[in-house]
């Protein structure tokens, strides 16, 4: 039953969750009753990633396509949006990755980047900024599933008039840089959990008795079988996901981009650290007003849904795809191989308050505590030989 607005934020404050406007909750609700009926359409049990799929992206209700932020423009107490991203801290994080794509459009002799996902337009601002500081005039494109965010983009990108297109889908060939941060942790995974060696189950949604969402596992079909035995042992107790919909992307990747090469920036580890026994729980997290937290049932529409990225099957789903792989490694190295530090040196720190605005987020993005070392960094292409200015030192792919 969808809950009113007192109740849900009674339980929120309970939970150490954010109080949210009863607009937003409204929303929420229409959200929940769109879920709810996928769940008896299919007969009483869906699986989590359609779940998730609903949840995120379900035309005029998903997370990623509704303009959610809207709803609750939140305060300077109650920060609005639900996390923050890279670009977003600092520009420097885009004029540091504008080095890596300049490499490789001067490598390939193209003129093209291929934005997924572009969020506030603040990774495509800075990137393009920085290219013309050096003299480069490109064509920007952007993919972007959001009519809000596309809304905002033009906005933030309008004094690139001219430079920038926005697409609706994928092209059907391409040549140049392509460039997603943040992108592959947002496709829908399977959830699965081992109750014997020869008992793996997947974990789907139902309704219980009063109409809420609920957990119930059915044995898992030999697609989701045979994928969790070609990543680990069979580990009764254990809990986790794979994201079979982020591998297909990638291997369609490599029938569209013809010359060039890829930058995949995101949360993630090498498969044997994804799956490590310890990791029994999975990885699944969701981010709301800057909560992270683990239900995915909470106001649906409202959160994000997440899951990190298993990096290993990223790079053998781009390897199947007909790419190669050019590039592994941490945040930090990819940084600080492009340069970041040195361009935090171009503020002067006699300057302190003005110095302390760039140096926080910088060390942010570089810290092992922080950014640096659980963000990671995928670069795949075709036509394109190695090293890559992002990957001259600390590459790990042997790691993969």
């Amino acid at each position: 039953m969808a809950q009113s607005p007192s109740d849900y934020n009674r339980t929120a404050q309970a939970r150490g969750l954010p109080a949210l406007h009863p607009d937003a909750l409204a929303h929420s609700g229409r959200v929940a009753a769109h879920l709810r009926a996928a769940v008896r359409a299919a007969g009483g049990w869906l699986p989590f990633d359609e779940f998730m799929r609903l949840a995120l992206y379900a035309p005029g209700l998903g997370y990623y396509t509704a303009g959610s932020a809207k709803l609750d423009p939140g305060d300077a107490r109650t920060p609005a949006g639900d996390f923050t991203t890279a670009p977003e801290l600092t520009p420097l994080f885009g004029q540091a990755l504008a080095r890596q794509v300049a490499q490789v459009l001067a490598a390939t002799g193209t003129d093209t980047v291929l934005e997924f996902g572009a969020g506030s337009g603040a990774l495509a601002e800075s990137v393009l900024a920085a290219l013309a500081a050096r003299g480069m005039a490109v064509r920007y494109q952007i993919l972007e599933v959001s009519a809000d965010l596309r809304q905002r983009q033009q906005a933030r990108l309008a004094p690139f008039d001219g430079q920038v297109a926005w697409l609706d889908s994928q092209p059907a060939a391409f040549e140049g840089c392509v460039l997603a941060n943040e992108v592959l942790d947002a496709m829908p995974v399977r959830l699965f959990a081992w109750h014997a060696p020869d008992r793996l189950c997947e974990r789907g949604v139902v309704l219980d008795a009063q109409e809420d969402f609920a957990w119930e596992e059915r044995p898992a079909d030999d697609t989701l079988a045979d994928a969790v035995a070609a990543r680990m042992p069979a580990l009764p107790g254990y809990a986790s996901e794979v994201n079979l919909q982020a591998e297909a992307w990638m291997r369609e990747l490599g029938g569209w981009l013809v010359r060039g090469a890829a930058l995949l920036i995101d949360y993630g580890f090498p498969q044997r650290e994804y799956y490590h026994p310890q990791r029994a729980g999975g990885t699944l997290m969701c981010h709301l007003r800057h909560h992270a937290h683990a239900d995915p049932f909470v106001a649906p529409g409202l959160q994000d849904i997440t899951a990190h990225v298993d990096f290993t099957a990223m790079a053998d789903a781009a390897l199947a795809g007909g790419l190669d792989v050019l590039g592994y490694t941490s945040q930090a190295r990819l940084l600080s191989n492009a340069g970041l530090i040195e361009l935090l040196a171009q503020h002067d720190p006699a300057q302190a308050r003005d110095y302390a605005r760039w140096a926080g987020p910088v060390h942010r993005l570089l810290s092992e505590a922080e950014m640096g070392e659980l963000f990671k960094a995928l670069a795949v292409g075709r036509g394109i030989d190695p090293p890559l200015l992002g990957f001259a030192r600390g590459d790990r792919r042997d790691a993969l």
